[in-house]
Order: structure tokens, then C-alpha cells, then sequence
């Protein structure tokens, strides 16, 4: 019996001495980020990454979540292709600490991944996905922290014509989701202007993203005598079109979509030929005028030497953000929790992009969309 209760007060000491697991102790938050860290589109998926780790740096300064647990961040890459996009969602699905993802940069690769998130029952908010079709699916785990293709021609359709006195319209897309998404529902925008006869569209065709001479498409276009073209496609293509349109003559206003034009761009067109290009977008990082943008923006800066050039890695640090403020709201890493949570409670919580509040199909509200241009300085600069 002597022996019993030296044990227990033994027992007891221990219990009292031995230090405790803080909550800094405790396993970290793990967060995934899916994205193009290489391949075609590597120039948007290393800022989300970097977007990304800045956002979850900010957090745990400021002691984490759930009590003093930190945000780690884990990133699988996607290359930008569809069939690696799904495989890149499985890779995160896997991994049972993995509480939810930021996935992707464009939608045709989203599309896929998205399909096995909700398969496993994992939320994930994409960040540079603005197909329509992405959220008319009633998935229950998929989000977008991003706008719409719907809306963006919307935009272009009430803004373009306007500001460059257009009659005659060429819209030009590469096939992929987000392109012809955002083509078609540009064309739709402008219906009743085409039926009151304020606009005609001359010119509606697609090309073959990757190809190294589009100069077939662009001597078409340039016969229809468009006033101004609209391209819906990615940055790459679109300093090549640039290039070799105004080789064979095609001077009107190109504007691309909201994936045409960045800093690589600028750099692939040179300085010379991307000045006075326009872009219809989101807000660029710059242009943010909230607390939360305004400090991110300087620890991005510091860390990096610049800011990111397009708004995709900022949604991305925006989804990431929210994934946490969930978390720890709702003290659960529980995918329906965190489904429900996100679709029912938050409302207009702050983030770098502005309030951040999801529809009941899970896209983002109250995006707006500006006209921007390269100017003399390569500089990419909301068009007066």
C-alpha cells in the first residue's frame, strides 16, 4: 500500500512539473496550395506560391489560429494541365492533415481537381478560376475567391465599345474553359447591342494555344476590319498575337481578358509593342485600397522586391486567408463544418482583395472589374 502511494504522489509531481504542450507546441494547421509552379503559366502559380507563404508568415506573427497553432503551408504543383491538375488534388486529399486546399490558376485545370475534392470531401477555394460552368454544379466543397467570366463580359460589353467608340467587334479565344467561357459570355453581353445595331461582332474565332505563327487567324481578323479585338486568353499567347498582328498590319485597340496581360506580358511583347494595350481585370494588387492590402503588400515587397503583377496570386492569398479565419472560427478542421461555415457565415470579412463573402453556389461577391493599360513605362495602369 506504501509503495501505491508513493507512486500516485510521484505520478502527481510529474504531472505538475513536466511542462505543458502549448498551443505553439501543438501539430501546425496544414493548408495546401495547388498550382502551375510549372509549366506555361509557372509566372502566376511562384507568385501564388510566394502570395501564399506571405499570408500564412502574416498570420503566425500574429500567433496563429485555434490559440497559437501556426499555418504550414504544403504545395503540390499542377504544371497547368488539366490531367495533373486532378492528380495534384489527389496528391493533397491523401495527405489527412491536409484541412483543405487553394486550388488552382485556370479553369479548364480546376475542373478536374475539383472533381476529386469533392469526391474525398475537401474544401477548396480557387483563385484564378472565373468559368461560370465551375459553380453550376452544386458541388458543395468548391468556392472561388475570384469573379466570373459572366461578369467580365458584362463589363467589357458596357465599358469597350464606349471608350474606344467601337462599332465593329473581334473576339478572339484559345478554346480552353476560361477562354471560350469568357468569349461566349462576352458575345452574350453584347447582344442587345448587336440587335439595335450600335455593334456588330465581325469576327469570332478561336486558336490553338502553344503554336508558334497565328498568322492565318490574324489575316482573317485583320480582313474583318474590326475597330477593336478582344482576345479571352492567356498572357503567353497573347504577346505572340500582339507581335504578329501589328507585323501584318492590324492596328486597332487589342484588349485582353483578365489572363492576357501582367509583367510577362510586357516582357515577352517588349515595351514597344505591349504599350497601349488593354486589359479588362479585377483590381490589381496596387490598386487595393484596404488596411489588410496595404500590409501585405509591404511584407510581400520586402520579402520579394516587388508586388505581383496580376490580381490571381492575391485571391489566392485571400482564399488561403479565409481558410484559416474559418478554422478558427468554427474551432474544426471538419470539411462540412468548414463547407457550411464558409457558405452560410462569412460575410463581408475582411482580406486584401476587399470584403470576402460567398453566394449560396459558392462564388465570390461584389467583384468589380476596371480597364487597364500598358503605359510608356511598361507599366500596367488603370486606363483614365
Amino acid at each position: 500500500m506504501k509503495s501505491l502511494k508513493y507512486l500516485v504522489v510521484v505520478g502527481a509531481l510529474v504531472f505538475l512539473f513536466a511542462p505543458s504542450l502549448s498551443a505553439a507546441d501543438a501539430q501546425p494547421v496544414v493548408i495546401g496550395l495547388q498550382g502551375p509552379i510549372t509549366g506555361a503559366w509557372a509566372y502566376e502559380g511562384q507568385m501564388a506560391k510566394q502570395s501564399c507563404e506571405i499570408a500564412a508568415e502574416l498570420i503566425n506573427k500574429k500567433g496563429g489560429i485555434l490559440g497559437g497553432r501556426k499555418i504550414e503551408l504544403r504545395v503540390v504543383d499542377d504544371a497547368g494541365e488539366p490531367k495533373t491538375g486532378a492528380l495534384a488534388a489527389q496528391k493533397l486529399v491523401g495527405q489527412k492533415d491536409v484541412v483543405a486546399s487553394v486550388s488552382t490558376y485556370g479553369s479548364s485545370v480546376c475542373e478536374p481537381a475539383s472533381n476529386i475534392y469533392e469526391k474525398f470531401k475537401k474544401v477548396n477555394i480557387g483563385y484564378g478560376v472565373t468559368a461560370v460552368r465551375l459553380t453550376e454544379r452544386d458541388f458543395k466543397y468548391f468556392f472561388r475567391t475570384c469573379g466570373r467570366d459572366d461578369s467580365q463580359g458584362k463589363f467589357f460589353a458596357t465599358a469597350v465599345p464606349k471608350k474606344f467608340k467601337a462599332k465593329r467587334i473581334a473576339i478572339m479565344h484559345d478554346n480552353t474553359a476560361f477562354g471560350k467561357g469568357l468569349a461566349e459570355d462576352t458575345k452574350r453581353a453584347l447582344e442587345a447591342m448587336v440587335k439595335s445595331k450600335a455593334v456588330s461582332i465581325v469576327y469570332y474565332d478561336a486558336i490553338t494555344p502553344g503554336e508558334k505563327d497565328y498568322k492565318v487567324s490574324l489575316t482573317n481578323l485583320r480582313e474583318s476590319k474590326p475597330d477593336v479585338w478582344y482576345f479571352t486568353g492567356y498572357y503567353a499567347e497573347a504577346a505572340l498575337l500582339v507581335s504578329q498582328a501589328r507585323d501584318i498590319g492590324i492596328t486597332c485597340p487589342f484588349v485582353g481578358g483578365n489572363a492576357a496581360i501582367n509583367d510577362e506580358f510586357v516582357k515577352i511583347a517588349g515595351l514597344k509593342l505591349a504599350k497601349g494595350c488593354y486589359m479588362t481585370n479585377e483590381p490589381l494588387p496596387g490598386d487595393l485600397p484596404y488596411k489588410q492590402a496595404k500590409e501585405f503588400l509591404a511584407a510581400y515587397k520586402a520579402k520579394y522586391g516587388d508586388i505581383p503583377s496580376s490580381p490571381w496570386p492575391i485571391y489566392a492569398a485571400d482564399a488561403l486567408n479565409i481558410i484559416a479565419y474559418a478554422v478558427d472560427k468554427t474551432k474544426s478542421t471538419n470539411s462540412d463544418v468548414l463547407a457550411a461555415y464558409l457558405r452560410d457565415k462569412v460575410n463581408r470579412v475582411p482580406g486584401i482583395t476587399g470584403p470576402i463573402g460567398f453566394t449560396a453556389q459558392g462564388d465570390r461577391e461584389g467583384v468589380p472589374f476596371y480597364l487597364y493599360v500598358v503605359d510608356g513605362k511598361g507599366k500596367i495602369v488603370i486606363a483614365k
